[in-house]
């Protein structure tokens, strides 16, 4: 992307307002200053502790500079009101960059007066760029109002950054960077989806400190890209991802990934079947889908993110759309990628009071999956399959929907073996056909906690846990499948013949 050449376009198309959410203020400011340089327009720039000055961009030095302008030689206005009736009562046409004005939109007389220079916009000739971290502009403005984005540096983009910055070193240190091929092109990869101030600032931490870039950098770069980017905790970033060794069964849904596997972790493969989209995993409480989502990406080797309608949702109308559009574009950066929807069916069900907000979440969510071609791959799991609606379930949006059942009497030995060798206890020591067969309709999770309640019964007696120990755990846990017995049967029947086994 040419940010010049397309914020021109925009400035050409007569907007009376654009605005731009970025935290890269210095690089929104600049590439303003050369775009009105290059429009022959003049350009002013207000903060509220320097108020309204003229600018221009130095092809000498590259940067932003003060200029001189008659119109505008008092004393600067760093009163917002003052400001706006200084730029309205100007005979200076020109484009005028307000920075951080967000928070002056609850004054009625602030807005009316951005409305009145709007509206003599075709006569005037004066753009007002509105440049914060977060702009929502009140209604009565939106109508006037363009936005222009901050293109992210692509793998050539980040590239040239880093020889930038690996040549500034050697100037100042006498010697060139050392670097391992692989290990750069590994950097780079990690470093796309960010900004250019921040990869500029990731690839200083990896070059000055030691003058070399080595695998060694690799993962304080990505926890730190993980912080930065996941910050607003629309989306959270599980590092603790799995192995399908963790997993027990499910070797129909292992198949089916393996498969897709090479496909999905190189989106420069060109393919005309397109990428994976997703599955949606339904089944019982306790039955795995969980460490199912966290196993796909631990098993592809890509980062898994969480999405959270909790937080998504918020009281702010209109601002829990503009939620799930930055978490999936999210997504879309850090691409490929697996992204974990947890119970689903939470998230999109519609309350009496609800005001039509799920509603439209779910518009969003669903035009985004149709139109998606990144590399992001859902992993959405449910509890309840019949309150999601159809159009969410149906093929193209999401590939399979696999059920996960109660683990048959091969895959609770499966599970018991993974759960004792994980708390240290040598498995072969016990007989997983006989543990399995007393414990017919628990789940993955009711296993699990059966064989922790014998490892803290062992440690009170202070003896090893045996066979006895997990017999008396099992015969006094009451699964979910006998206490819901009408509910997981009805579910079961229901799965049968809709869905794919995992097993």
């Amino acid at each position: 992307m040419n940010d010049k050449h397309d914020l021109e376009l925009i400035l050409r198309s007569h907007a009376p307002i654009i605005v731009i959410e970025t935290h890269e203020e210095r690089r929104a400011t600049e590439l303003l200053a050369r775009a009105a340089s290059n429009l022959g327009k003049s350009f002013h720039l207000w903060t509220i502790t320097d108020g309204l000055r003229p600018h221009k961009y130095s092809s000498e030095t590259l940067e932003l500079i003060d200029a001189d302008s008659d119109n505008f030689s008092n004393e600067p206005e760093t009163d917002p009101i003052k400001a706006l009736r200084k730029i309205k009562s100007s005979n200076s046409p020109g484009i005028y960059a307000l920075l951080d004005f967000h928070s002056h939109f609850d004054d009625p007389v602030i807005v009316r007066l951005i409305k009145e220079v709007a509206q003599d916009h075709s006569i005037e000739d004066k753009t007002l760029v509105l440049i914060s971290h977060e702009n929502n502009l009140p209604p009565e403005l939106s109508h006037f109002s363009a936005r222009f984005d901050l293109s992210l540096p692509d793998k050539k983009k980040i590239k040239q950054l880093l020889h930038d910055e690996a040549k500034v070193w050697a100037l100042k240190n006498g010697n060139n960077v050392k670097a391992d091929a692989e290990a750069i092109e590994l950097l780079i990869t990690n470093l796309v989806g960010l900004t250019v101030s921040d990869t500029k600032r990731f690839l200083r931490s990896a070059i000055y400190d030691d003058g070399a870039i080595t695998h060694a950098d690799l993962p304080d770069i990505q926890k730190a890209k993980y912080d930065l980017i996941g910050q607003d905790g629309l989306v959270s970033f599980e590092y603790d991802t799995a192995k399908f060794s963790d997993v027990g069964g499910m070797k129909q849904l292992k198949l089916w990934l393996e498969k897709r596997k090479a496909l999905f972790t190189n989106p420069e493969t060109n393919n005309s079947l397109g990428a994976p989209k997703g599955i949606l995993l339904v089944g019982v409480q306790g039955g795995g889908k969980s460490l199912t989502a966290k196993a796909v990406a631990g098993v592809w080797g890509v980062p898994l993110l969480r999405l959270d309608f909790g937080v998504l949702y918020n009281k702010f109308f209109g601002e829990t759309e503009k939620n799930i559009r930055k978490a999936l574009k999210l997504a879309e950066v850090m691409s490929p990628c697996v992204l974990w929807i947890d119970e689903i069916e939470k998230g999109i069900a519609s309350g009496d009071h609800d005001s039509g907000t799920s509603r439209r979440v779910l518009g969003t969510l669903l035009t985004w999956m149709s139109e998606n071609d990144k590399h992001v791959f859902i992993v959405a799991t449910a509890n309840d399959i019949q309150s999601l609606p159809p159009e969410l379930i149906r093929k193209g949006r999401l590939d399979e929907i696999f059920f996960v059942d109660l683990p048959s009497q091969i895959t609770r030995q499966e599970i018991f073996k993974i759960h004792l060798n994980k708390r240290e206890q040598d498995a072969s020591l016990f007989d997983l056909s006989k543990l399995a067969d007393h414990c017919d309709g628990f789940s993955g999770a009711e296993i699990e906690q059966a064989v922790v309640g014998a490892c803290y019964s062992a440690l009170s007696e202070a003896t090893n846990v045996d066979m006895q120990h997990l017999l008396d755990e099992l015969k006094r846990t009451k699964p979910l499948s006998v206490v819901m017995s009408e509910k997981i049967n009805n579910l079961r029947n229901w799965a049968r013949d809709r869905t794919v086994a995992t097993d």
